[in-house]
């Protein structure tokens, strides 16, 4: 007998904390343990792109590439990313047409966020990506990376620079907020 349902959590390992909610960014940000760290995801179809804040929630630094295989097995390897780190949240690329559409890849990263969710118990953030991969590209030419490179580090150099603009724009509030 199949089952539409995710696969249950201890298919991966089981979650620290309640089933994960994808939030606003200001909830995001004050759902959020002090001193956690943020992993960054750029959802593709053959790979998932992974970036990691540092502790302050400033910097976004490239981390890995997973090779997509069957569902279980990416999200038992992010799952093992995310506590070996400390992850108190996920920040999922969301790619949004640039005339604002949500076509099928915006679809299966809602999909990819509903399914992780319960995995790892922590936070979703939905971050709109528009460019990211176009910029990635352009970062990797400047710096005279090989096409074999970028080929290697680009779906990583993506999930930073998602990861980056969720952590400046997380700040730049926290900022307007003291002021106010």
């Amino acid at each position: 007998m199949t089952s539409d349902k995710p696969p249950a959590a201890d298919a991966c390992v089981k979650p620290a904390a309640p089933v994960a909610e994808i939030l606003d960014v200001d909830a995001f940000a004050a759902a959020l343990p002090a001193g956690a760290r943020l992993i960054g995801i750029d959802v593709g179809t053959k790979t998932l792109g992974l970036a990691l804040s540092d502790v302050s929630r400033t910097i976004a630094s490239g981390l890995e590439t997973i090779r997509r295989t069957k569902f279980k097995a990416d999200a038992a390897r992010l799952v093992e990313l995310a506590r070996e780190h400390k992850v108190g949240g996920l920040v999922i690329g969301l790619p949004i047409g640039m005339d604002g559409s949500h076509g099928p890849r915006a679809q299966a990263s809602r999909s990819f966020a509903r399914l992780i969710g319960p995995l790892t118990g922590v936070p979703i953030l939905m971050w709109d990506e528009r460019l990211t991969t176009v910029e990635a590209e352009r970062l990797l030419i400047v710096a005279d990376a090989s096409r074999k490179r970028r080929a290697e580090v680009i779906d990583k150099m993506a999930a930073t620079l998602i990861l980056q603009g969720a952590l400046d724009r997380m700040r730049s509030a926290e900022a307007t907020r003291r002021r106010d």
